[in-house]
């Protein structure tokens, strides 16, 4: 085997991985959810979700150490933009804590899609990125496919649904911001910004709402920080050796998963309308995400040659 042949399998052994952690980290977010909607059940959403912080702050912190010296990530060229992100990463956990209480799983699964929806049009102002017609149509008949969930004999449109709505706007301003300080800070800064807000507004606002837990609240607890760590540890891992562009479909595994789970565990069933708008939602994002990436594709194409050497922020 020569040598560029050698090199063509390695990079194919290493995204055939990456899509693999990709896979079971979806997979584990899945559990952790179900997890999540036993427990707020009985015990606060802010209570789980600072539980749940404690588990993130511990495990990027502990990744950036291995690094360096952590005073060194925290110098940032934009500590307001880094301090906004962890506010809104932790008001999305509360509010989607909040909503799965009420929201059957694969319901609140196939609303949270449309954040990829939002991102597109946030992207206008806050990266100040051009929208043509066809990715605004696509939009448009993502949140179609939204109402058709929520429409009258649907599901209820009730506050669990609301915040559910709250959850992934937040989280698509998160990812814009997120796309913002990329260019000049590290996954590192980034990492610890969003595990110390994360850790102190949710400890800040969680430990009022502290109630004594039984075993099985200790037992679930414990599955929830420890899957907040393995998924986001093997997502981390899944993009270290294959392109975000490559693993992003593979984020909607998440709906059928949330099917699967909500009727074994829950015994609650998604009704065939529902699942009609939930695929036009997904049918939407990966319109929306091959579009791009055919843009993208022609940026690229249309680069210099010292303009395509230039490395990717």
């Amino acid at each position: 085997m020569s040598d560029g042949e050698s090199g063509a399998s390695a990079r194919h052994d290493n995204i055939g991985r990456g899509i693999l952690f990709a896979l079971i980290a979806v997979l584990t977010f899945g559990i952790q959810d179900a997890v999540a909607k036993t427990l707020v059940q009985t015990y606060s959403p802010f209570h789980i979700t600072m539980m749940r912080f404690w588990a993130f702050a511990a495990f990027s912190l502990f990744l950036v150490a291995r690094q360096g010296p952590l005073r060194q990530a925290l110098q940032t060229r934009h500590p307001w933009l880094q301090v906004g992100r962890g506010l809104l990463l932790v008001a999305d956990i509360w509010c989607f804590a909040i909503a799965v209480k009420t929201v059957p799983l694969a319901e609140l699964q196939s609303i949270s899609l449309v954040y990829p929806l939002m991102v597109t049009l946030l992207a206008i102002p806050l990266l100040g990125e051009k929208v043509g017609v066809f990715r605004f149509a696509a939009v448009g008949v993502g949140f179609l496919g939204a109402m058709v969930i929520v429409r009258p004999g649907g599901l209820p449109l009730d506050w669990g649904v609301g915040f559910a709505l709250l959850s992934s706007a937040a989280y698509a301003v998160y990812a814009c911001l997120t796309r913002i300080v990329s260019r000049d800070d590290s996954t590192a800064t980034s990492m610890v910004y969003v595990g110390l807000i994360g850790l102190v507004l949710s400890t800040a606002v969680g430990i009022g709402t502290w109630t004594p837990m039984d075993f099985n609240g200790v037992l679930f607890a414990f599955v929830v920080m420890a899957t907040t760590c393995i998924a986001h540890g093997l997502m981390i891992a899944a993009l270290k050796i294959a392109p975000a562009s490559v693993l992003q479909p593979f984020n909607y595994v998440a709906l059928p998963w949330a099917i699967v789970l909500s009727y074994f565990v829950y015994n609650q069933l998604i009704d065939p309308i529902s699942l009609i708008g939930a695929a036009i939602i997904v049918g939407a994002g990966l319109v929306v995400m091959w579009r791009e990436r055919q843009l993208a594709s022609r940026a690229r194409a249309a680069a210099t040659p010292a303009e395509a050497a230039e490395p990717l922020h």
